[in-house]
């Protein structure tokens, strides 16, 4: 399987190492197997005969106009932790050039991935629109802003739409290189992520913070200091529309827009927050944790633990 891993300057340095690593590891795995015939063709291409790394080192490549179409290409995501930095560089010239590249290779077959901040350059190479998607939890509702047509799903480490794989935040490359690996082999891909330790992951909702999300948007940050002194009250949409001087429709409108969730589902992560951030700091049973969160039951709290976040209580506490 010939896979290009198309980096750009300002490549997230340990992103690009990540991808790198996985498949390399997978190829000395697939020959001490005895399976070689499942290698991996690997190589570094971008749009000119060198690129400079996030973290200033230098690096020959070679250049995408001459690299044969691939079965895969990987785009390792450009390092920007803040929108403003971000959105400039999507403006630029280097982006466009990747875009068509990538729009020329998916034309031609190939399978496109990315993580982080790589999946803004497919968004603006339209290669997403119309598909499911992921992408960095922080900046999702930049995304969901500049990019309608595509269905995101920030919660999800991974998301394989077609011919388009995507993945989370920044680490969230070894996860992206694995999904691939599996399509080839899920036996290669699991003894490849055991010889890496890498425990499996299906969600980014655990590391969010809501907080930062809901500074994207006047209204939902208010919202969201409304919804932290009711969590034991309960949720009102007419109570919330009222507090905020504005309509339910709106309301609901703005949370769509920017969270991609309604006000219920907001006021529920404010809730899961809460409650794990109690039971990694304090020693109250879950029964109480449930009370202070708005919950009549302890079994509630547990079932949505393991629904939202892929963890139960005691895996969350054996995290402190």
């Amino acid at each position: 399987m010939r896979i290009h891993i198309l980096a750009l300057n300002g490549v997230f340095d340990t992103g690009l190492s990540a991808v790198l690593d996985a498949f390399g590891t997978a190829n000395t795995l697939a020959q001490m197997s005895g399976v070689s015939s499942l290698r991996f063709q690997l190589k570094v291409v971008g749009l000119h005969k060198s690129i400079t790394t996030a973290r200033g080192l230098s690096l020959p490549v070679m250049a995408a106009a001459r690299a044969p179409t691939p079965d895969a290409v990987v785009m390792p995501a450009i390092f920007h932790m803040r929108p403003a930095p971000l959105v400039q560089a999507l403006a630029g010239s280097e982006v466009r050039e990747a875009g068509a590249v990538l729009r020329k290779w998916a034309g031609r077959g190939a399978l496109t991935a990315t993580a982080c901040i790589g999946t803004f350059v497919l968004a603006e190479a339209a290669l997403l629109d119309g598909e499911e998607a992921t992408t960095t939890w922080w900046l999702s509702p930049l995304f969901r802003q500049r990019y309608p047509r595509v269905r995101l799903d920030e919660s999800r480490i991974i998301v394989q739409s077609n011919a388009v794989v995507t993945a989370g935040a920044a680490l969230s490359h070894l996860d992206l290189a694995l999904a691939l690996i599996r399509r080839a082999s899920p036996e290669l891909a699991n003894l490849t992520a055991r010889y890496l330790v890498v425990d499996e992951r299906t969600s980014q909702s655990i590391y969010a913070i809501p907080n930062h999300l809901a500074n994207a948007d006047p209204i939902t940050q208010q919202f969201e200091r409304w919804a932290r002194r009711r969590l034991a009250k309960g949720f009102s949409l007419d109570q919330a529309a009222k507090a905020l001087a504005t309509s339910k429709r709106t309301l609901a409108r703005r949370m769509e827009s920017v969270l991609g969730k309604s006000p219920l589902a907001f006021f529920q992560d404010l809730r899961i927050e809460r409650a794990v951030h109690l039971l990694r700091t304090g020693h109250a049973s879950v029964e109480q944790i449930a009370a202070e969160v708005g919950y009549a039951e302890g079994a509630t709290l547990r079932a949505l633990l393991r629904r939202k976040l892929g963890r139960g209580v005691h895996e969350i506490r054996r995290s402190l």
